[in-house]
């Protein structure tokens, strides 16, 4: 497991360049008994799906990374690097998991690794159409080890102000568009919404902020994305609340969303709420949705990223017992 782990680290699969490793595993890694299934997306990137027999319990975790790319590190029973934690190694425990479930001579399940997870889900989308007759999907992410009985959603908001320029000396002379952008964002900031039982706060963050007026030239115009993390309380209201506070020179535009989720949460194991998204909203037709793995998202999508070797072998016994768990809930 630690081996086949380490080679797929090694390999640069940061969004867009996810294929590569796509490809790597569906040359190299094909198990014994799987069949594979290889989906094309109409954006050119591709999902690798090993399946034994006709699946009705998936595991499945997603391929691409975010930036930048980190090379791996094994030292002192903890593996570093980009994706040793999301999303690569719950690739590795599924894989290994179903390495063992093959060897019981199991052929009612599938692992099914996705492309894009990282910016949109677009791989998740495309195997949502195509798969048939799942029951149980079982979404790999670092929750700890924990089975998440919720987590928030998402909805990413595209805004562009407008302005006039003019001679910085002279700011009379123009309509400042970083100017409004800083009254939007006071407004956006006195904005409250409920505190939902179970996923608690609604929050937000800015990025892809951008004006090209030069340092001596009054801004005519800023561009920035609002990220928000949703809740059940707030997801279906908070539209409508971000457009009250936009005037007439505030273009916003709605870029995806996903609803916050209630997750499987099978009895027996550690459980806990999360408040990332992942490709599991986009699944919805694989029948019931869980959420599972090793390691923590504190790491995740920073320059530290890790997990312990031991975190590893824990999530391969959880794995198997969970699909024992769900196989029975099927034969009933």
């Amino acid at each position: 497991m630690i081996d086949f782990l380490i080679k797929i680290l090694e390999i640069d699969s940061t969004s867009g360049k996810e294929e590569t490793a796509a490809e790597f595993i569906a040359e190299n890694f094909k198990p014994a008994k799987a069949s594979l299934e290889i989906q094309n997306i109409p954006n050119g990137k591709k999902n690798v799906f090993f399946k034994w027999g006709k699946p009705k319990i998936i595991f499945c975790s997603h391929l691409d990374t975010v930036p930048p790319y980190i090379p791996p590190k094994l030292e002192n029973g903890v593996l570093k690097g980009r994706g040793a934690c999301d999303a690569k190694g719950q690739i590795a425990v599924m894989y290994e998991t179903c390495r063992l479930l093959e060897q019981e001579g199991k052929t009612n399940f599938g692992l099914l690794m996705l492309a894009g997870e990282e910016i949109g889900s677009y791989g998740a989308i495309e195997a949502n159409k195509l798969i048939k007759d799942c029951q149980f999907v079982i979404v790999g992410e670092p929750t700890e080890n924990k089975i998440i009985e919720a987590g928030k959603g998402n909805l990413l908001f595209e805004v562009a102000i407008k302005g006039k320029s003019a001679h910085s000396g002279y700011p009379e002379k123009g309509d400042n568009a970083v100017e409004r952008m800083r009254v939007f964002l006071n407004k956006l900031s006195e904005l409250e919404f409920p505190i939902d039982d179970v996923l608690g706060k609604t929050t937000y963050n800015i990025g892809l902020l951008s004006s090209n007026n030069a340092h001596n030239v009054i801004s005519d115009f800023v561009k920035f994305k609002i990220f928000f993390r949703t809740t059940f309380a707030s997801h279906h209201i908070l539209e409508g609340k971000i457009k009250n506070i936009a005037d007439d020179n505030t273009d916003l535009r709605t870029i995806y969303g996903d609803e916050p989720i209630e997750f499987y949460s099978p009895d027996g194991f550690e459980k806990g709420i999360v408040s990332y998204g992942s490709d599991a909203p986009d699944l919805y037709n694989l029948g019931r949705r869980l959420l599972y793995g090793p390691g923590t998202i504190l790491v995740a999508h920073t320059e530290n990223e890790f997990v312990e070797i031991s975190e590893l072998e824990k999530a391969v016994i959880n794995l198997k017992n969970i699909f024992y768990k769900l196989e029975k809930e099927i034969e009933q």
